[in-house]
């Protein structure tokens, strides 16, 4: 019967050591895509090369594509502009031509003339990918090529290149990312978990900018900060998350005041009037992985 006991405490012992969970975070500056032109599948890798002002919503970007087939690589150059794609192959002048467009486009007025400014230099062939902008997966699009425009898709619902994963890596080899399902700007900290039959929660701290467009609303400010809490089914499949803003630029938050535990597991914070919210008090459990909002 003891070593029964034992046994069964041993094994009570290595699920809950296995119960961990890990933030990864990394910071693509490159995708590979799977598509198809004309219904002929296709493989794309572009990779991030500069903001044309100063804005991580357009930027260049240069890589290539090929036919599945054969794996020829055609090189590409362009402009991912708030999720459009619009992506040129200049033939055998495609490096210097690649070179002035980089020098050419220096604002976002001449990055929505992108087309026009090109037609002067003849390219070989165009892609353009998200053109109506709407989210959607495939991503649809047109190849132009001489007088022919022929359909092109990419297999994927976020063309976006430059991007800012946190990836939560979590028991049963479960993994997700908040650039999925939170937001694109990252930011994330780990700061506690906890696991009961009724669910499982993990509690994060965020700071982040407020605008990917740095001469947009909110740009330059401080960002946003606060806490998220992430709840779990007991088999740790995600349900839903809440946030918890401390201060923001967006939302005019500015005059939060805080207050800690001897032990730093306990954390009230006063938060003052919002654009959207009144006043109100924050209490985060860190043990517990718990936030309670009151008056």
């Amino acid at each position: 019967m003891k070593k029964i006991f034992t046994l069964l405490l041993s094994l009570s012992f290595i699920v809950l050591f296995c119960q961990k969970v890990e933030l990864k975070k990394v910071t693509d500056s490159s995708q590979l895509f799977k598509g198809e032109i004309a219904g002929v599948p296709i493989t794309m890798q572009l990779h991030y090369a500069g903001i044309a002002d100063c804005s991580l919503y357009q930027y260049f970007v240069e890589g290539w594509y090929y036919y599945d087939k054969y794996q020829k690589k055609i090189p590409l150059t362009g402009i991912y502009d708030y999720g459009k794609l619009t992506l040129y192959n200049f033939g055998t002048k495609h490096k210097k031509n690649s070179a002035w467009l980089k020098e050419e486009i220096t604002s976002p007025q001449k990055v929505e003339k992108i087309v026009e400014i090109t037609q002067n230099l003849n390219p070989k062939e165009s892609i353009i990918f998200g053109q109506d902008q709407a989210k959607e997966n495939p991503i649809s699009g047109k190849f132009y090529f001489g007088n022919k425009t022929l359909s092109a898709q990419l297999f994927t619902g976020n063309d976006m290149i430059y991007r800012h994963n946190n990836y939560l890596i979590l028991p049963n080899n479960k993994k997700i990312n908040t650039f999925d399902f939170i937001n694109q700007h990252g930011g994330n900290e780990l700061l506690s978990y906890v696991s009961g039959e009724k669910g499982n929660r993990v509690l994060l701290y965020f700071e982040h900018s407020s605008n990917f467009n740095a001469c947009g609303r909110c740009g330059a400010s401080e960002g946003e900060k606060g806490y998220r809490v992430l709840y779990f089914t007991k088999d740790w499949n995600y349900k839903r998350y809440e946030e918890f803003l401390t201060e923001s630029c967006l939302e005019n938050i500015d005059d939060t005041t805080e207050t800690k535990s001897k032990d730093g597991k306990m954390i009230q914070l006063k938060v003052g009037k919002s654009d959207s919210l009144p006043p109100h008090t924050l209490t985060v459990d860190i043990k517990n992985a718990l936030i309670v909002k009151s008056k």
